[in-house]
This record gives structure tokens, C-alpha cells and sequence, in this order.
């Protein structure tokens, strides 16, 4: 009988967002997102586990050594791999990858726009072939709230489509106009279904119009019109100027509502985020920290580590003299390469973790600031240092 009353008060939990505090030299801002599966303390940056695992990291270490709050699962990824049915009979993707925090989900929509050779645009939806074994799929927009109700995220997201960059201005409209007529339809069905699995779950519309004033305006208010729990901010990051990046993000932060987080999609560096983060933005995903990681650079407090480099050979020091996670205080940036060089497992997973551990204290440090009021002069200082090459 508890079991049930939980359930129960779970699924009237409506995702909620309170600000706390405002940055007074700038639009950022410090924030607590709460959701059946915990709270969310913006601005936070999300590792992505795209197939229900962040890449070489434990959930243990994800919860006790990186302290992520949110992580991030994908639609197209996990309805290929390993199916939507083995996910239900699981209970749900928190249960099958033994994760009790916040998952929020990808729509599919930015993995079918990298497949651009294997799929086709209809008004119905988007048609594609599978990356793992050529077979032909359709996702509609009811069908993406399918899925997503089926892994049971606590955010979900709309399928949308990502123009290309550089896009002409037709092109751009044409995509921003399919992609507003996928909402309607995505939210229509969405409001008519129930959550799987005893608790509520979040629908955030997305903002496209490619690097286009007008467009992402346009957008911006059609999105905003929706008044849903949250809004998210698509199509960049995709090879334009970050200078471009940076003033959609202003044009669009400044429309959107106030009083609702807004989730930048796939960005970015750690100059990115706190770019983004004085600029109005709450939440941040990137494969970045575990890519690079894999392939060996470091984001450090004093600027970025090729730890391949023969620099490193015989450098006794910790990863980062700076950092939280126990890998940087328990390796040598020596040992890092050596492992590196070797090509030995581990050192994707040690590099993964402390990149992870960086980002999520990055994005900590950020709301500290905000709170005490110094978050402006830490950005400026911080921008400097971040991007040196060590």
C-alpha cells in the first residue's frame, strides 16, 4: 500500500522551475528545476548516455564522484538499440540502467539530420534507414511521444528538424515551418496520452530558424505561445561562427519566457556554456567531455591538455592541481599518457571522468557566483584561461 501512495504522488509531481537568484551585470541566473526523480540545480550541463550508458563511466561514479544531476538518453538510438519493447518490459530506462535521477530525452530529431544521405522530409514525418543494419524506418511526431513515453524520461523532447549550416533562407523557413507543424501535432497527441510509469513527464518545444533574425524570432514566439514547462534552443552549434551562435541565443533568450528554463541543445565548450549561461541559458549537453576525453584532452582550470603530447612524458603532477574528482588528484598526468600511448582501456575512462567532474564543478562554480553576485568578473576571468593550450 505505501508503494501505491507513492506512485500516486509521484505522477501529480508537474515538473517545476524557481529562480532564485539573478546576475545583476548580466541575464544569468540560478534556478532549481524539481521533477519526480529529483531536484535540478541550473545552470547544469548534462552528460549524454545516448544508448542509456554515459560513455566508460559507472552510474556510481556518475552520482558520487562527478555529481551529475541530469543525464541525457536518445530517442533514435535507444528505439534502434535495444528497442523500445525490451525498455518497457524494463520498467522504463531509469530502471534499466539503474539510474533514480532525471533522464531527459533527445527526440531523434538531430540524428536524422545527420543521416541526411539516408532519409527523406515528408509532412507526415521523417523516413530513414538504420546506421546499424540499413532497415527503413518513419518517425512521426506521435510516434517520437511514443517512444518517449515508452523510456519514461522526465523531459522529453519535439521532433524537429536541424537545418544544415549553412542553409539559404528558404531552406531555413521551409524547415522552421515543418518543424512548428511537427509541435502542434507532437503536443496534440502528447496531451492526450498518460505517463507509462506513475509520474508526470515534461514537453519541451524547440526553437529553429537556423542563424536568420527574423526566423529565430519567429520561432522564439510561436514556441513561447505554446507555454509548456520548458523550451529548448535547436539548430546550433552545427558549424557556424560562435559569434552567430551568441547573438541567436540573445535574440531568442529574449523572447522566450523568463520564469521557464531554456535548454541549449549540443553545446558546448566550457567557454560555450558560460557564454550561454550570461546570456539567460539553464541547461547544457555535449558529447565533448567523453569524446575528447576518449581521445585524450583534458579541459583543466588553467586552459586544455593534449595528454598524448611529449610534454606530458614525465610530469609527476596531478591531471589538475584544481579539480574535485579523485581521478585528478589520484593520477599523474604521466601516468595518463603513458596509459594513453599504450592503448589501454582505463584512460578513456579516467580522462571521461575527470572531464565529466569538470564541466558539472564548471557549471557549480557558475552558480555560486551568480548567488554571491561575482559571476560576471569569474566569467571574464575564467574565458581567458580556458582557452589556452597547455
Amino acid at each position: 500500500m505505501p508503494f501505491v501512495k507513492t506512485i500516486i504522488l509521484e505522477f501529480f509531481l508537474i515538473m517545476k522551475f524557481e529562480i532564485t537568484h539573478f546576475d545583476l551585470k548580466s541575464n544569468a541566473r540560478r534556478g532549481v528545476i524539481t521533477t519526480a526523480h529529483g531536484q535540478i540545480q541550473t545552470p547544469i550541463f548534462m552528460p549524454v548516455g545516448t544508448i542509456g550508458s554515459v560513455k566508460g563511466v559507472h552510474q556510481t561514479e556518475l552520482e558520487k564522484d562527478i555529481n551529475a544531476q541530469i543525464i541525457l538518453g536518445n530517442t533514435y538510438h535507444l528505439y534502434l538499440r535495444p528497442g523500445i519493447e525490451i525498455i518497457h518490459k524494463a520498467g522504463g530506462l531509469h530502471r534499466f540502467m539503474n539510474w533514480q535521477r532525471p533522464i531527459l530525452t533527445d527526440s531523434g530529431g538531430y540524428q536524422v539530420f545527420s543521416l541526411s544521405a539516408n532519409r527523406k522530409l515528408t509532412a507526415e514525418g521523417a523516413h530513414f534507414r538504420s546506421h546499424i543494419d540499413g532497415s527503413k524506418h518513419l518517425f512521426t511526431p506521435e510516434k517520437v511521444v511514443d517512444i518517449q513515453r515508452n523510456i519514461g524520461s522526465d523531459i522529453l523532447m519535439a521532433f524537429d528538424e536541424c537545418p544544415p549550416y549553412p542553409s539559404d533562407y528558404k531552406y531555413a523557413l521551409n524547415s522552421m515551418q515543418l518543424t512548428h507543424q511537427w509541435l502542434k501535432r507532437g503536443l496534440e497527441y502528447f496531451d492526450a496520452q498518460e505517463p507509462l510509469y506513475g509520474y508526470s513527464q515534461a514537453f519541451f518545444p524547440i526553437v529553429q530558424g537556423s542563424t536568420f533574425e527574423d526566423l529565430r524570432k519567429q520561432s522564439a514566439e510561436t514556441i513561447a505561445s505554446y507555454e509548456r514547462e520548458g523550451n529548448a534552443i535547436g539548430g546550433l552549434s552545427v558549424g557556424e561562427p560562435v559569434e552567430e551562435m551568441y547573438k541567436m541565443l540573445e535574440i531568442v533568450n529574449a523572447i522566450l519566457p523568463k520564469d521557464k528554463p531554456r535548454y541549449l541543445m549540443g553545446v558546448g565548450t566550457p567557454i560555450n556554456i558560460l557564454e550561454g549561461i550570461e546570456r539567460g541559458t539553464d541547461m547544457f549537453d555535449c558529447v565533448m567531455p567523453t569524446r575528447n576525453g576518449r581521445n585524450g584532452m583534458l579541459f583543466t582550470w588553467e586552459g586544455i591538455i593534449n595528454i598524448k603530447n611529449e610534454k606530458w612524458k614525465d610530469d609527476f603532477s596531478p591531471l589538475d592541481t584544481n579539480g574535485t574528482s579523485f581521478v585528478d588528484s589520484h593520477y599523474s598526468k604521466a601516468y595518463l599518457r603513458h596509459l594513453f600511448i599504450a592503448g589501454e582501456r582505463l584512460a578513456a575512462q579516467i580522462a571521461s571522468i575527470h572531464n565529466l567532474a569538470f564541466y558539472l564543478e564548471l557549471v557549480n562554480q557558475a552558480r555560486q557566483k551568480i548567488e554571491t553576485g561575482e559571476f560576471s568578473s569569474w566569467k571574464t576571468q575564467m574565458v581567458k584561461k580556458l582557452g589556452n593550450r597547455l
